[in-house]
């Protein structure tokens, strides 16, 4: 029998999959036992024998991303909303980005002047690490261990608290640290004692004279965060500097308390319940997914009533033979995203730099490619966003020794010639991403 090409078969539409097939590409199904199809088919060409075209085109993408928001707190700090149209591994950049790449302020340098509470020096500078403080990190420049702290790239905090003698506890609070908007006010150790006395910052202006800060001046996010507690003849007294930094660097730039997504769940009727079949179903769901609806002819059947609640427990098709009337699904693109912001920044604020940032990563990765490779794959009218914004370039230098000359091959294990100010600034790049905590507590008693 000779083999009859597939699109002349009269029953197999073009340009478009069989209702199983579309499933499969579009859908995750959770069975009682384990998910279905949980991989992504990526290869552009999956699908060719059927007419359809299986590639990511920008101007496809363009049309149908979309940005849904559904929920934001009474308080500001939590949102949720939607992102329809986009691939998980996009989702998941967002959230990584938002965990680690968005900066804010948070203090970095703690001078203690005097502690005589139970808490140590180095708990104490850590807890006030992790007090979220409410600033713009775009008014501020970045700060390294070689530039001198001044009002461009630096903050100053004061706190000083003691608890009189025969009196009750007191309790530090985050509400206790007075912003100095002219800088430090501790003078720095000289062994010159003519010489004039210096601070540990150099500013040329008060922080409150910019505009930016007149009308809304830098504090912690919340009074009542518990720094420690003083018995009666306890002080603490220091000083307390907050820079610019990113999560990757440590937990305490991280502009959220947690960023996170899940799949759009989906429930599917198979079969009508009906009756006493249907008010058993309705009791096995633990989050009221389902409902009665009366038939009119005396029956009553279970409908799908909040099917965005469902947690795909699988409780609804857990023993005997619910599996044939109910089936639990999630929509491979469409994305129920949660931001819980720390207060640092609104967390409409904190996707939008999410999205920034991720545009400047994909550029600059462009720009490397493009300076180190010699036949660049960005010339073409479809590219696929994926390859774009996660692909590792076979013409990097290693990394092994960054700023040395290390030999850059491409596939085909040739020599490629690799401008030197890419390889330093990659080098830097990743220099910095692999810093750790630089935190310092220096201890200053005065008499």
């Amino acid at each position: 029998m000779p083999r009859v090409p597939i699109s002349d078969l009269p029953d197999v539409p073009m340009g478009q999959l069989p209702p199983h097939l579309e499933v499969q590409r579009t859908r995750v199904i959770c069975t009682s036992d384990a998910p279905l199809h949980a991989e992504s088919i990526q290869y552009s060409g999956a699908y060719a024998s059927m007419g359809m075209d299986n590639s990511l085109r920008l101007e496809s993408f363009s049309n149908d991303f979309k940005v849904e928001v559904v929920r934001v707190s009474d308080d500001g700090r939590d949102l949720e909303f939607d992102m329809i149209g986009i691939d998980a591994a996009l989702a998941n950049a967002f959230r990584r980005i938002l965990i680690a790449e968005t900066p804010t302020m948070a203090i970095e340098k703690v001078l203690i002047a005097n502690n005589t509470s139970v808490v140590q020096d180095e708990v104490l500078a850590h807890r006030l690490g992790l007090v979220p403080i409410k600033a713009d990190p775009k008014l501020f420049e970045n700060f390294s261990e070689n530039d001198t702290a001044n009002e461009k790239n630096t903050t100053v905090f004061k706190l000083h608290v003691s608890c009189k003698k025969g009196g009750p506890r007191v309790k530090v609070l985050s509400k206790d640290l007075q912003w100095l908007p002219n800088g430090s006010e501790l003078q720095m150790e000289s062994t010159n004692l003519s010489a004039k006395p210096q601070t540990y910052t150099k500013f040329s202006c008060s922080q409150d004279s910019m505009p930016e800060f007149s009308n809304n001046p830098i504090s912690p996010t919340d009074d009542d965060i518990i720094i420690a507690k003083l018995g009666p003849g306890q002080e603490i007294e220091l000083e307390a500097h907050a820079v610019k930094g990113v999560g990757k660097t440590h937990a305490k730039w991280s502009p959220v308390a947690t960023a996170w997504y899940r799949m759009l769940p989906e429930v599917i009727m198979l079969q009508e319940v009906k009756d006493k079949k249907a008010d058993e179903l309705v009791r096995k769901c633990p989050v009221n997914v389902f409902d009665i609806e009366d038939c009119g002819d005396g029956h009553r059947k279970a409908t799908v009533a909040r099917p965005r609640a469902c947690t795909l427990c699988r409780e609804c098709v857990h023993g005997g033979d619910w599996d044939k009337f109910v089936e639990l699904r999630r929509v491979r693109d469409h994305f129920i995203f949660n931001i819980e912001s720390t207060g640092a920044l609104p967390p409409e604020v904190l996707f939008i730099e999410a999205v920034k940032i991720l545009e400047e990563n994909y550029y600059w990765n462009i720009s490397v490619r493009r300076g180190n490779c010699a036949n660049t794959l960005f010339n073409t009218q479809m590219i696929s966003l994926e390859k774009c914004l996660h692909f590792s370039s076979p013409c990097r230098p290693r990394s092994r020794n960054l700023y040395g000359k290390p030999e850059a091959r491409n596939r085909n294990g040739k020599k490629n010639l690799i401008k030197e100010d890419w390889r330093m600034k990659a080098a830097g790049r990743r220099n910095k991403c692999s810093t750790g905590d630089k935190s310092s507590v220096n201890s200053y008693n005065f008499d």
